[in-house]
């Protein structure tokens, strides 16, 4: 089993991507824009005003490919709660500088702090209106 996610943005996909890949010391990979993809048929017609937004990019993270993409202009996109991506990791110096990076220009909802179910949680809404949940775990013996 497989868990992907996809972000949707209207317009600042690129900005987005940029800042992500910043984040987690990523590569953004396949990029193309609406007016890139290749010519199909009358049924499929790409507004003008779509041509330059973001139809697919993906950033590998860890273990999982992430996917982003700019919504066409008239499809309407609802920011913040439509995604909430959780981001876990044993090292806890990783967990911090995350958490601090992702919160630049956002709102943290609960500060890094032991719970329950972690040594290490906290959730952050980042820049672009998506709540993160970072947390650290500790690792399994071998």
């Amino acid at each position: 089993m497989q868990l992907e996610l996809f972000f949707n943005f209207d317009g600042n996909c690129r900005e987005a991507l940029d800042f992500y890949a910043q984040v987690f010391n990523a590569s953004v990979e396949n990029v193309m824009t609406y007016g890139e993809t290749p010519a199909d048929d009358a049924s499929y017609q790409i507004a003008e005003a779509d041509r330059q937004r973001i139809m697919y990019a993906g950033m590998k993270i860890g273990q999982m490919t992430a996917m982003f993409m700019d919504m066409p202009a008239d499809q309407p996109l609802t920011v913040g709660n439509n995604i909430m991506p959780t981001l876990s990791d044993s090292d806890l110096a990783e967990v911090k500088r995350i958490f601090e990076a992702l919160s630049v220009g956002g709102r943290v909802y609960q500060s890094l702090q032991k719970t329950f179910f972690a040594p290490c949680y906290g959730m952050v809404e980042d820049k672009y209106g998506f709540i993160w949940q970072v947390l650290q775990y500790e690792p399994m013996p071998s």
